[in-house]
């Protein structure tokens, strides 16, 4: 299965309310915290609504 790295590395300060409530549903609560994400439609429309706050890689596999 494919994975996705989201890494949040612009503030959400200033942005609308349902962006940060995004950003906050896919773990990313702190400036340069990267999460690891199951490739999945539904997360891939949550890293598009918030395309400009984030930077994304992709992953074959979870490093343990």
């Amino acid at each position: 299965m494919a994975y996705l790295r989201v890494k949040l590395v612009k503030s959400p300060i200033g942005y609308p309310k349902r962006q940060r409530e995004t950003l906050k549903g896919m773990g990313l609560t702190r400036l340069n915290k990267e999460v690891i994400l199951k490739d999945t439609p539904p997360v891939r429309g949550m890293i598009k609504k918030v395309a400009h706050l984030v930077e994304v890689r992709y992953q074959d596999a979870v490093q343990s």
